[in-house]
């Protein structure tokens, strides 16, 4: 309301255009939630699927990675074509071949078949998360209406991996494993009609040609740091297959860097990144992401194997947290980030949800859900909420619009990384752990149980290290301030 009242000429005029402003926070949001939630839906559907198709464990992998591989390799690729052929014309792309890949994993009949679906969920994701987010960034442009929009667009990415859970268990345990992938039709669909009725997009202007040195680069380096990282569950840090994949996407990453330097129209211009505001962003949401696994993959064992809960009850414990993420993701985004900036909010939500993981290592095998899972779920979700909110606005705010697309890639990019890196170095962790705590003792179930919970704690542990770190980085790398806003641009794309 007083952004309106703040504005008196042509207040009649104006309100339609913000209501269509709203209707396409809806709809990108919406969005947002089918490649968020498409992350760990399917980790609930898994060994349901296995039961079904028929593939071993070593197998099972391959149905997250397949994913996770083509996301975060073509993220850069896809935010920029947003950048050079528009962005809501990838936007329908991405959510039309989102929905196309996920029939096809639906109707899977073989292992082979899954996993090439996923890889195209993951291919069409990269180009419809970007897209996603530079239209929020070129539509809200106002300080106060940008801060609650990118609020909302923050909760929901927070969230958006334990609503995965909730409705990953209700479709596998009432419907079918399949269902995990064709509810990505209905959510398609819904956002196809919005986006046609409530998005435009602003004019394309020639931008050259795409940076193809660069790109082959880029998916290099991030395949190979994917790949190797994922191969590290399994295979071990000093496996050849380890290894090998890991120092090929570094190197492959460094030759990206020297190739942006020097090409004259480069798929990441290091501008986007060099600025203290969207460095300080990509490199919180990075930590930070990698600290989150420890709480949707660790809890979820704790939850399953110790306090013998059903996907179901697993998904449904975990709403707490996202209320509460909701909560200061809304509150930080619309009232405190366009008065404080993120430099304070970041640090403050990465060391609350720290100390959220603290409390969680006291979990025990008698403990309960309510007096030992609980507090601690609601006091990370207060954490996480304070810090997506924000970075996503800063990672956005400030960029030259030919560069939104680029810029709004980064922000999922170095989330996927981040989250691929915490993936593999939690779950070494805790394989280490429960392996010391068992060498020589005579095995009993207590005994592995309390190994279990070994592992458990040791990932916490590690988790509220990783928040405590982005809270560090956060602190030195963001400006004192609020953000810089581009207030003169047109809003993109309501009607």
């Amino acid at each position: 309301m007083s952004t309106l009242l703040d504005r008196p000429r042509d207040a009649g005029r104006e309100a339609p255009a913000d209501t269509g402003r709203w209707w396409a926070l809806v709809v990108l949001a919406l969005a947002q939630l089918m490649v968020v939630l498409d992350a760990t839906i399917v980790n609930i559907a898994l060994p349901t699927a296995q039961a079904d198709i028929g593939f071993s464990d070593a197998d099972r992998q391959w149905v997250v990675t397949g994913y996770a591989l083509a996301f975060g390799s073509l993220l850069l690729l896809g935010g920029r074509l947003s950048d050079f052929f528009g962005r809501k014309r990838m936007f329908l792309i991405g959510l039309i071949g989102f929905a196309l890949a996920s029939a096809l994993g639906g109707a899977a009949g073989s292992l082979e078949m899954l996993i090439v679906a996923r890889a195209l969920q993951g291919a069409f994701g990269a180009a419809l998360a970007p897209a996603a987010l530079s239209l929020l960034s070129t539509t809200f442009t106002e300080p106060a209406e940008r801060g609650k929009a990118f609020g909302i667009f923050g909760a929901i990415s927070g969230a958006g991996g334990g609503i995965g859970l909730l409705l990953g268990g209700v479709l596998t345990e009432y419907a079918s494993w399949r269902w995990c992938l064709y509810v990505n039709l209905v959510i398609a669909a819904l956002a196809v009609l919005g986006a046609v009725v409530k998005l435009k997009d602003e004019p394309v202007a020639a931008h050259g040609k795409i940076d193809v040195p660069g790109t082959v680069a880029a998916v290099i380096g991030l395949v190979g740091l994917v790949y190797g990282l994922g191969k590290a569950e399994t295979d071990g840090w000093t496996a050849g297959w380890t290894l090998g994949p890991i120092a090929v996407g570094v190197l492959a990453l460094i030759a990206f860097v020297l190739i942006e330097r020097r090409v004259a129209h480069p798929l990441l211009p290091l501008r986007v990144v060099l600025d203290r505001n969207r460095g300080g962003s990509y490199a919180s949401i990075a930590i930070a992401g990698a600290g989150m696994f420890g709480i949707f993959l660790f809890l979820t064992y704790f939850l399953t194997a110790v306090l013998g809960f059903t996907p179901v009850k697993t998904g449904l414990a975990f709403l707490p947290m996202l209320g509460s993420v909701m909560l200061t993701a809304t509150t930080a985004g619309s009232l405190l980030a366009p008065r404080i900036g993120p430099r304070p909010l970041v640090p403050v939500g990465a060391l609350i949800a720290a100390g959220g993981m603290v409390f969680l290592t006291r979990l025990q095998l008698d403990s309960t859900y309510a007096a030992g899972v609980l507090p601690g779920l609601i006091v990370i979700g207060l954490g996480l909420g304070l810090v997506f909110a924000p970075t996503q606005n800063a990672a956005t705010s400030g960029v030259e619009h030919h560069d939104a697309g680029v810029a709004s890639a980064m922000i999922n990019t170095v989330q996927q990384i981040g989250g691929s890196i915490g993936t593999a170095l939690l779950s070494s962790f805790a394989a280490t752990a429960a392996s010391d705590y068992l060498a020589g003792k005579k095995q009993t179930p207590e005994l592995v149980a309390r190994a279990a919970l070994e592992s458990y704690h040791t990932v916490f542990w590690w988790s509220a290290g990783f928040f405590v770190l982005a809270a560090l980085v956060a602190a030195v790398l963001f400006r004192t301030g609020p953000l810089d806003v581009d207030p003169d641009a047109p809003p993109a794309m309501a009607h």
